[in-house]
């Protein structure tokens, strides 16, 4: 079994197993006695790299083991191995070529935090948002299929990616093309006493031999010309496995149940999928792990423990402490506390993201109007919308990438029933090292063009606060995007006062040059307007949007600046500037926001400044500009 260890290492360990088998191809030339030592060094290296750099580590914990006998089994990458979410993806790299990278993990230009096509032919789908493996694998099965290829198609799916309804369509789906493909899920929710592991593990062994695949098989063929005995013989065969094994759903599903087995033994999960390598049809495997297995304090806090931050040097001298700001989700957090303490009609939802969101508080003090669906985005919506229906008023906390996946539920069952259902989202904008697939680009595109919609932009925590309230109070749908981290450390009010829907307000007087700023970059946008005299407006409202403000201001300057932390095309800006058509006001715009590409992995900063959305790149497109209109 696992070895345990307390602490992370700050040296690099001796590995002299790893460093023969840090690719699948060298993995297999090493003897099965061996594997169970290499599980430890592997255990070891994660830990020391992820200490290294920070990142999530507590799934790639638990799936050592599991990662290992993969690779060992199957032909990898000849075979399609497809991780779900990627947060137990990180051994699949150290084992796949990329040991000598992990430094650079969620580093400009560095490792990815979720498997890419682009950086490994062993990362055979770009992963980031959960419950997407079975159905990419059962895509690649049917292929391999129509190819004439006798290439396998692996899905492990876990960390509460089977709750969502996609990879339940996807189950549904692959018996009625009958897909040669194995799903593996990785339960790291539960765990397996010894008497009860051992009796599964013996079980998992029988059920996925080929003896009995065979015999099982031969049995219907006789049995199905008795139908009386075959429907006995169907009977007696489910209650057994249902007595046994919990895999009754999934075989009703068409699906070859076997498990649970533990998936931090070595030998039994490589005789086990050996085994299962071979058999047709659809096979599922379920595998109980334990998210941080092998290091301590991440099986005692396995929450605590899902991601870390880089460890710090010994001898690196003490930080020097800053004022400590409030980050947005906490400002939501509290004042979604203080909101439902005045309105009793108030609930809260979230897709699985207490934690992340700041509902922890909400949830001890009002457990009974609090409400986690799991990873279900499109169920969190219109599950809000059935409440609204029925006069209580939701607030739907939820990542602005994650709100991408409820978008038809957004606009059919909530905005076309104008019901009132606020959007708290977060993480909008550039999130840093998780890249691409977690930053909240596209929502104000998204959402603006949606009839009726409210859509609000604060500029710092204090205007977090008064627009949740206006949103909360609106009648209809709204929405109320944030960053995320921390802000300008603004005085929060404690009331819960409003503010006029539809009306920017003017932080700057200046000349010539008006910037018009939705969100957090105005506090940019003020330091730029000092050195060029410029306007500052903070718009607040994408929709509706202030109208007058923007007219005045066409008025009064000679070069109206849009600025948002948004794709720039039907972002915030375009709506200025399809204002402006419809007056036929003809005034030189230039929109500042996200370019038309995927913004890559790195720190915020760095990425804010490669997008030109720091103070000097503001300048610089300013100046260039006001050069061309002369």
């Amino acid at each position: 079994m696992p070895t345990t260890f307390k602490e992370i290492p700050r040296e690099r360990p001796v590995t002299p197993l790893l460093d023969r088998a840090d690719t699948p191809h060298g993995l297999r030339r090493l003897g099965e006695a061996e594997l169970e030592t290499l599980a430890d060094e592997l255990r070891l290296e994660l830990l020391y790299s992820v200490g290294q750099t920070g990142g999530h580590f507590g799934a790639g914990l638990g799936v050592i083991e599991l990662t290992i006998a993969l690779h060992y089994v199957f032909d990898t990458p000849d075979d399609r191995l497809v991780w779900d979410v990627g947060h137990q993806a990180y051994p699949h790299k150290i084992l796949t070529g990329r040991r000598a990278r992990m430094s650079t993990l969620r580093q400009k230009d560095g490792v990815a935090a979720f498997p890419r096509r682009s950086e490994s032919e062993y990362d055979t789908f770009g992963v980031g948002h959960s419950s997407t493996s079975i159905s990419a694998a059962l895509g690649m099965a049917i292929a391999s299929r129509l190819q004439g290829s006798e290439r396998k198609s692996i899905a492990v799916i876990g960390d509460g990616a089977l709750t969502a309804g996609m990879a339940f369509e996807a189950l549904n789906h692959a018996p009625e093309v009958a897909a040669d493909m194995l799903v593996i899920l990785n339960d790291n929710d539960m765990s397996i006493s010894r008497n009860v592991g051992g009796l599964s593990n013996y079980l998992a062994k029988i059920l996925s031999s080929r003896t009995y695949s065979s015999m099982r098989e031969g049995s219907k063929k006789v049995l199905s010309r008795l139908p009386g005995a075959w429907e006995i013989a169907r009977r007696t065969e489910e209650y057994a496995k249902g007595m046994l094994v919990p895999g009754t759903l999934f075989e009703e599903l068409g699906w070859n149940y076997i498990g649970p087995i533990d998936g931090h033994d070595l030998p039994t999960l490589i005789a086990t999928l050996r085994n299962m390598r071979d058999l047709k049809g659809p096979q599922f495997l379920h595998v109980v792990t334990k998210k941080g297995k092998g290091f301590e304090p991440a099986e005692v806090d396995p929450i605590g423990y899902h991601a870390i931050t880089k460890l710090e040097p010994l001898n690196a001298p003490a930080a020097q402490k800053k004022i400590s700001a409030p980050k947005y989700s906490g400002v939501f957090g509290q004042w979604i506390c203080d909101m439902a303490e005045a309105d009793s009609r108030l609930v809260g939802i979230t897709p699985a993201m207490k934690e992340g969101s700041d509902l922890v508080a909400f949830s001890e003090r009002f457990p009974e109007r609090y409400f986690d669906v799991a990873i279900a985005e499109q169920h969190a919506v219109t599950l809000a919308a059935g409440m609204a229906c029925e006069g209580s008023k939701p607030v739907v906390a939820i990542y602005s990438t994650f709100l991408q996946r409820g978008y038809d539920q957004l606009i059919h069952d909530v905005a076309v029933q104008n019901l009132d259902v606020l959007f708290a989202i977060d993480r909008a904008g550039l999130v840093g090292e998780d890249g691409p697939t977690h930053a909240g680009s596209f929502d104000l595109s998204y959402l603006r063009c949606i009839p009726g919609m409210l859509v609000m932009t604060p500029s710092d925590e204090n205007e977090l606060r008064k627009l949740l309230s206006t949103g909360y109070l609106h009648t209809g749908p709204a929405a109320v995007r944030y960053p995320r981290g921390t802000g300008p450390n603004a005085v929060i009010e404690a009331s819960l006062d409003t503010v006029e829907i539809g009306k920017g307000v003017v932080r700057r007087q200046g000349q010539g040059v008006a910037i018009l700023a939705f969100g957090v970059q105005l506090a940019e946008a003020l330091v730029v307007a000092e050195k060029l005299d410029a306007t500052v407006i903070d718009m607040r409202f994408v929709k509706p949007l202030d109208e007058a403000l923007v007219s005045e201001a066409a008025a009064n300057h000679e070069l109206l600046v849009t600025l948002e932390e948004n794709a720039v095309m039907g972002g915030a800006g375009a709506a200025v500037s399809e204002f402006l058509a419809r007056a036929n006001i003809l005034k030189s715009v230039l929109h500042l926001g996200l370019p038309d590409v995927y913004v890559e992995h790195a720190k915020p900063a760095q990425m804010l400044t490669e997008c030109g959305l720091d103070a000097k790149g503001i300048e610089a497109a300013i100046n260039e500009r006001l050069a061309l209109i002369g």
